[in-house]
């Protein structure tokens, strides 16, 4: 388990598997247009005979002896931001001559192209995409995988949706990036780029000119990178000692020093050097004098947003000292006699002493508290992109120069009574700040799985010393994350395997229910593979680490779910399509409103008795204004759907359940239609020989010899089964199997070999009749004697003679018909498409529940049925754990892997059922279902709170009533729209997952 474990983070991660897979996965896009003609009419082949054929068909022109064979190229495109790009690029390059095939992925920024190089060139569809306007450039797909990184940036000072939308295009529209995510709730911004064109420091840079700060979490090089801390003394000569020092270590690719935080950077091979080796060297170089330690800050993201929690509450508090004496003397020190007294009383001409307090008081709290507003609207103006930071410095500017020059002309006027509005400005700024105080600190909880998940790795862990003769000569503790590759750890009972790796020595049980979800300890000896992070039960044992730091299998879920938390679900373009033109329609908004109550009042046509006695028609309406300004600011719009996002995958990894985004999440909703693969998927996938019926005269032992060594190459579950029990047949542990040649495999049907003298054929009915092998009378009866008994029948020939049938038993899983019966009872129709036979499938239908079955089906079969359902207009999800449901997988609307299955399945897959459990798919689905409910309903507060608080901000009920929304109770409110956003999204974290009955 620990192997796949691996296997499947690593496949997650890399993008891509490699092998035939990866040909098979690129040719899965879906193209938008029709194909164009294999062969361009009128075209003739370069150097054809030119005859009367014109174009001819591919054979005429092969026969011609200079038709090239179709070739396969893929294209970097840069500049496509939407499927509407996408579908340009398609176009004009099908539209060329030679074309048989093009398919346009835009969010890796790719374009495969299928063409027949005798009429078009890899220039001539370059020139093709360059002229719909996006630049495009011929990779190496091989080399290209290797180039290809992804990058993770924290973005400091984005206040709402503009700011993401802004930053995002930006990165996307960089050289050299294919793809780029920005997420407000977590601040960071996820970029996919080739850094043969474009560096980490250049996608910083080009953050910063945006008017952001942009810090480095990782480059997407963090397989080979450390950071590490240096105490001591530096100079200048020491630096350069050290640098030679470090770069002269086999291995190193890059030493970077930061004098301001006395820190390292250093770029290694794993495989040659590591973080103990690069301490000890530093250590060396200086003679003892700087010493080298692991750097806390090297990922940086929980300092970030702890130092700005800091930030905001400090600034808050600050503010509360100058605030709440505005407040009183505002507010409350009016109704007390002695102390309005005091308050009115005229320091120069009509100015009075409450009104010169008050703005003393406010000034602070306008220009040094709330500078960031100020900043922040500053950079949106100069790249054209207005937010919330604009519509908060209008509303308290507005409020306090008004209020300035109320006071100014109050102390040089005899007879002027100035009213202020100093409060508002003051107020404003510090129920904002509180606001985005709850904000953060609610936000900081979305991530709290990717937290729970790191911390399950040891903080230390026993390193063991050896001889040269391989004994043991001591122990020494030391971090956890200064393991090396290859170094022997030593794991007490009770204690935590500190990495990936495998035991050398001692046996036990290991409880891996924290990483795989499975509950039963699982019992390790030498050579058996264990999970970092996992627990060590009763014995003690020895194990080589293989995989540390940033490739251990936590390492891989972390990265995943946090992969998964940056991607937009679709839902969320809703989202920003109303935040592109909201804030700019508030502005307009809040000045239409100050016109028509400035004009109302100037015509008489409310009474003057709502007008407080203290303001006239101009004041009243300027606080209108201002309230419509600020109760419209579209923060908790632009966290509705991140933040439900963040915290449901975040809680699905926690009950091993690994969504790979938004997009699975909002697909998985919507469900109608589960298709099942069976072995290994409704059964256990651990089929076993349960009988054997020969048909001829010949040893047992010499039959299973046969059929082994033609199955031994094979990867079916029930290859395995026959060949395992092919062993148990012979004495020695290491058995040699005869030589099998020519081997083929038909996937889910069957296998050939020429093994020794024979020609051996192993496999179902159909690949028997498809070999042209009669199968007797006698053969047909046993295998539906078979089939009624829910087994398998595997036929074995010889010479192309039918010589027995081995009969294999795979166990339904626990609780399999519960989960169908609930499914059912959630409107899911659930069907079985299998390679078995329809025997065995029926049985196998009958007793878990399912009506629909689909048996026989090869590989490409069962991705035609899941076409075939959606065509019906169905949204269908795939469950399947083998390479022959991969196609399946990648068609479907929802893939859902079982995480005991292969790599290629757990790529192909959109949901990864970690613990392999039937019910997860149940989990999926219901969590799902109840995220999109709690996004829909962040988005009716967020919208109804917009629809009902903006005309209230108006004025709207003041005609009736008189009732006005003061500006910084419209602030407040504004603030807590966005806490309680968050909140509800944060409701998540109690998700329980269905109660099935009998599990």
């Amino acid at each position: 388990m620990g192997a796949i474990t691996r296997a499947l983070f690593l496949s997650c991660f890399h993008g891509g598997g490699g092998g035939s897979f990866e040909v098979s996965h690129r040719l899965a896009l879906r193209p938008r247009y029709p194909s164009m003609p294999r062969r361009p009419k009128g075209a003739a082949a370069a150097g054809g005979d030119g005859g009367g054929r014109g174009g001819g068909d591919l054979e005429a022109a092969a026969v011609a002896g200079n038709e090239e064979e179709e070739k396969v190229a893929v294209f970097s495109v840069s500049g496509m931001t939407c499927a509407a790009c996408a579908g340009s690029v398609e176009k004009a390059v099908k539209r060329l001559p030679g074309i048989h095939d093009a398919a346009v992925d835009v969010l890796g920024g790719r374009a495969q192209v299928v063409f027949y190089p005798a009429f078009v060139s890899e220039n001539r569809i370059t020139e093709a995409i360059e002229d719909v306007g996006f630049e495009a450039k011929l990779i190496d797909e091989e080399v290209m995988e290797k180039n290809i990184l992804l990058c993770r940036l924290h973005i400091k000072g984005m206040a709402c949706k503009y700011c993401t939308s802004t930053v995002e295009f930006v990165l996307q529209t960089s050289p050299g990036v294919q793809r780029a995510s920005v997420a407000l709730a977590t601040e960071e911004a996820e970029i996919r780029y080739d850094r043969r064109i474009v560096s980490a420091t250049q996608l910083i840079q080009a953050v910063e000119e945006t008017g952001f700060e942009a810090i480095l979490v990782t480059t997407g090089e963090d397989r080979s990178r450390i950071d590490l801390k240096m105490d001591g003394v530096l100079d200048k000569r020491s630096l350069m000692m050290l640098e030679s020092s470090v770069q002269a270590l086999p291995g190193v690719e890059n030493v970077k020093f930061d004098t301001e935080l006395n820190k390292v950077t250093i770029l290694y091979k794993p495989d040659q050097t590591g973080p103990r080796d690069l301490i000890e060297v530093i250590k060396s170089a200086t003679s003892g004098l700087v010493n080298a330690s692991i750097y806390l800050e090297a990922d940086g993201r929980d300092q970030h947003r702890y130092r700005e929690i800091k930030r905001y509450r400090q600034s808050f508090l600050w503010s509360l000292i100058f605030t709440i004496p505005i407040f009183l003397t505002s507010m409350v020190f009016m109704y007390i006699p002695w102390l309005k007294a005091g308050l009115e009383k005229k320091v120069f001409n009509m100015m009075s002493t409450g009104e010169l307090l008050r703005w003393i008081l406010s000034t602070p709290v306008q220009f040094v508290i709330g500078r960031k507003f100020y900043a922040g609207a500053y950079k949106a103006m100069c790249r054209g992109s207005p937010n919330m930071d604009v519509l908060i410095a209008l509303g308290t500017n507005t409020a306090y120069f008004y209020s300035v020059y109320s006071v100014l002309r109050a102390a040089t006027s005899d007879n002027y009574m100035s009213t202020d509005f100093f409060e508002t400005s003051s107020m404003l700024i510090s129920f904002i700040l509180l606001g985005k105080y709850l904000e953060i600190l609610a936000k900081g909880k979305t991530s709290e799985a990717i937290a729970k998940l790191m911390d399950l790795a040891p903080e230390t862990a026993t390193l063991l010393m050896y001889d040269h003769e391989g004994n043991v000569v001591g122990e020494n503790e030391i971090d956890s994350r200064l393991i090396q590759k290859n170094d022997v750890i030593k794991v007490v009972p009770g204690g935590k395997v500190a990495s990936d790796g495998f035991v050398i020595w001692g046996q036990s049980h290991v409880n891996e229910s924290m990483i795989t979800g499975e509950s039963r300890p699982v019992a390790k000896r030498k050579g058996d593979t264990v999970i970092g992070g996992t627990v060590n039960e009763n014995g003690v044992l020895h194990v080589r680490a293989t995989f540390v730091g940033s490739e251990s299998a936590l390492a891989q879920i972390v990265r995943l779910v946090e992969s998964a938390q940056m991607a937009k679900a679709p839902v969320q373009k809703f989202a920003d399509q109303i935040s592109r033109v909201f804030v700019p329609l508030v502005i307009l908004f809040s000045l239409l409103t100050w016109l028509a109550w400035f004009a109302a009042g100037r015509l008489h046509s409310y009474p003057n008795s709502w007008i407080p006695p203290s303001m006239d028609s101009f004041q009243l309406a300027l606080q209108f204004g201002i309230s419509v300004m600020v109760i419209a600011c579209p923060c908790a719009l632009g966290l509705a759907t991140p933040t439900a996002v963040m915290v449901a995958t975040g809680v699905g990894a926690s009950r091993g359940v690994l969504i790979k985004g938004g997009h699975a999440l909002e697909s998985a909703q919507k469900v109608d239609c589960i298709v099942f693969d069976k072995t290994g998927t409704l059964t256990i996938g651990k089929p076993v020989v349960v009988d054997t019926r020969l048909l001829k005269n010949m040893v047992l032992r010499e039959f299973y010899d046969y059929a082994a060594a033609a199955e031994i190459n094979s990867e079916h579950p029930l290859a395995k089964a026959i060949v395992e029990h092919a062993k148990k047949l012979h004495l020695e542990e290491n058995h040699i199997w005869p030589e099998a040649r020519d081997f083929i495999s038909v996937t889910g049907h069957g296998v050939m070999a020429e093994v020794s003298d024979k020609s051996v054929i192993v496999g179902n009915k159909s690949f028997m009749l498809s070999s042209y092998i009669d199968i007797p009378l006698e053969a047909s009866e046993i295998l539906i004697e078979e089939e009624e008994k829910a087994r398998t029948g595997v036929i074995v020939a010889m010479d192309r003679e039918v010589v027995g049938i081995i009969s294999v038993s795979d166990p339904i899983k626990p609780n399999a018909h519960e989960v169908i019966s609930y499914l059912k009872s959630m409107n899911v129709e659930s069907i079985m498409v299998t390679g078995d036979n329809w025997g065995t499938a029926n049985a196998i239908g009958k007793e878990v529940g399912i009506e629909k079955i689909i048996a026989e089906a090869k590989p490409e079969q069962k991705a035609e049925m899941v076409k075939e359902l959606q065509l019906s207009g169905r949204t269908v999800a795939m469950v399947g754990d083998g390479i022959n449901d991969s196609p399946a997988l990648v068609s479907a609307d929802v893939g859902l892997a079982i995480g005991a299955g292969t790599d290629v399945a757990i790529e192909a897959a959109d949901i990864v059922l970690m613990k392999s459990n039937l019910e997860d798919v149940i989990t999926a689905i219901d969590l799902s279902r109840k995220t999109f409910f709690r996004i829909r309903m962040n988005y009716v507060w967020a919208l109804g709170y917009n629809v009902i608080g903006i005309p209230i901000a108006a004025g709207v009920l003041f005609p009736s009533t008189g009732f006005r929304l003061p500006p910084w109770v419209a602030g407040a409110a504004m603030a807590a729209s966005s806490v309680s956003v968050v909140c509800w999204s944060l409701l998540l974290r109690y998700y329980k997952s269905p109660k099935i009955v009998g599990s």
